[in-house]
């Protein structure tokens, strides 16, 4: 890509990032409200999950609204300027692109779950109430 083309996204994506992070943050959704032990069971299934993101990625803020929405404590893992996360989701998930789910199962298997729909489905069928 042209140097001059580069500048000009990295500047659109400097100034839109903060809009989009505020609105998200203003039209924040309400989490779903469970009894103290439910919180707790899903708290525990949700210890073994960890979404690789980038913070101002529209695809990611969906797949973290809805985490929000089922209220999901799922460890965020900034991949955009993290390099150990990043080079962590390229060696098991095989590619740098995010939103990505890793869902490491009780035999310490890791299963890498890329595509905002595909997760917010994968979280909706898990641990919707």
């Amino acid at each position: 890509m042209k140097p001059v083309i580069r500048m000009f996204f990295k500047t659109v994506r400097a100034i839109i990032g903060p809009v989009m992070l505020l609105g998200n943050h203003l039209t924040r959704p309400r989490g779903l409200v469970r009894a103290a032990a439910a919180q707790q069971a899903v708290d525990a299934r949700t210890a073994q999950l960890a979404l690789y993101h980038f913070p101002t990625c529209p695809f990611c803020l969906k797949a973290r609204r809805a985490m929000q929405r089922l209220s999901l404590n799922i460890e965020l893992r900034n991949a955009q300027h993290d390099a150990v996360h990043r080079q962590a989701l390229l060696a098991g998930g095989g590619k740098i692109q995010t939103p990505c789910l890793r869902i490491t199962d009780a035999q310490g298997q890791s299963r890498w779950l890329y595509e905002s729909g595909d997760i917010i489905a994968y979280l909706e069928h898990g641990f919707a109430a």
